[in-house]
């Protein structure tokens, strides 16, 4: 669900009915453990205020949510409310995508409401409300406050495609190298809550890594000295998903996904109007599509929820540990573009590619692991 933004040109909103029946997908383990318990204390009595029924569905092990989402009927619910991690939420949009009614079923809001560590898209939210940054129970009371008011609006989707055939929608981001080890790594420390990020980082930079790959991408604005992009790639972006474009009507069979038109064939060389980066080492690779990586770090200030951009950030081996330290720590105020430090690079695209040399380092999509392949998006 949106939070209650000025109208911008092109969005619309829509408003939640009432009474509204909403469907809470619920992992009890995420983050700290709580997220039942402070379902209970804080979320229910003010859905009940605001009219808004609710059936708790508990997840009880690794893609149950995806299979409830994907198989059963939602026609009877309103919204579906995800209260838990950012993971939860990849499994129910991935799980809803690999239905035949996708196209549909995709128009039913969707909430999330933070009961994981990081809670990044939650946290990008409650920044585009204009709240003040807040974490824990009061990140957790805003976002149930946004519920309550029913405002709804669209949200970016980006499709990625692996080397070994998966398509997968990514909500967040996707991330190689030091961001998503710390991500993976501090796995193990998920019940100290946002804490295993602080020690997840300190380990990692201990044993700071360099990864080699060749990046490329499509730039949202043209560079200079690229090929100009061809004259079919001006066509509009489709509803709620950055970078993917609308075939031609009565192209596509009932239910099946839309082409990637803005991408080749990954066996393929990558257009000659993309930005092929001279660098192949690199610290970290992240692109993301909302403000927050986390509930204190603002890592893309000037993401919106429907801005049709991926934000792709690059940090090119050579940065020295304090100089890592210094970045993450201005990240917690978005102020890590300010250092203008030389071994950082941010540039909003349409499109990106990341092939790495060799099947090393952890990437993730929305928090997730995954091989360790060629990917875009």
């Amino acid at each position: 669900l949106s939070p209650p933004l000025p109208p911008r040109l092109g969005d619309s909103y829509g408003v939640l009915p009432r009474p509204c029946r909403a469907l809470v997908l619920l992992n009890p383990q995420s983050g700290a453990g709580r997220a039942l318990e402070d379902f209970q204390a804080v979320v229910q009595p003010m859905l009940a205020e605001a009219d808004i029924a609710t059936t708790v569905f508990i997840t009880e092990r690794p893609h149950h949510a995806h299979e409830k989402v994907r198989d059963e009927d939602l026609s009877q619910w309103d919204t579906l409310v995800v209260m838990a991690g950012d993971g939860l939420l990849y499994e129910v949009v991935n799980g809803l995508m690999e239905r035949p009614d996708w196209e549909d079923i995709m128009k039913k809001p969707l909430c999330i409401l933070p009961g994981g560590s990081g809670n990044a898209l939650a946290a990008s939210i409650n920044h585009y409300a204009g709240n003040d940054h807040v974490a824990k129970k009061k990140l957790l009371t805003n976002c149930t406050f946004i519920l309550c008011k029913g405002l709804h609006t669209q949200m970016d989707l980006v499709s990625l495609s692996t080397a070994s055939g998966k398509r997968l929608f990514s909500f967040l981001g996707f991330g190689w190298g030091f961001i998503s080890d710390v991500d993976i790594d501090s796995e193990k420390y998920r019940r100290l809550g946002n804490a295993r990020f602080t020690l997840g980082t300190l380990q990692c930079l201990a044993k700071l890594r360099v990864y080699q790959g060749r990046l490329s991408y499509l730039p949202a604005v043209p560079e200079q000295g690229t090929a100009p992009a061809p004259k079919d790639s001006h066509v509009p972006v489709t509803n709620s998903q950055a970078g993917r474009i609308l075939p031609p009507a009565g192209t596509e069979a009932a239910g099946a996904l839309p082409a990637d038109s803005l991408l080749v064939p990954l066996c393929q060389p990558v257009p000659t109007h993309w930005t092929v980066v001279p660098e192949e080492e690199f610290v970290t690779v992240y692109a993301i599509y909302q403000s927050h990586l986390g509930t204190n770090l603002l890592m893309a200030p000037a993401a919106r929820l429907h801005d049709g951009c991926i934000h792709l950030f690059y940090l090119k081996a050579g940065i020295s540990r304090v100089a890592l330290l210094k970045l993450f720590l201005a990240m917690a105020r978005g102020t890590h573009l300010d250092l203008n430090c030389p071994h950082l690079r941010y540039v909003p695209v349409r499109a990106f590619r990341l092939e790495p040399r060799a099947a090393t380092g952890i990437m993730t999509v929305d928090g997730e692991a995954l091989a360790c392949e060629p990917v875009q998006g």
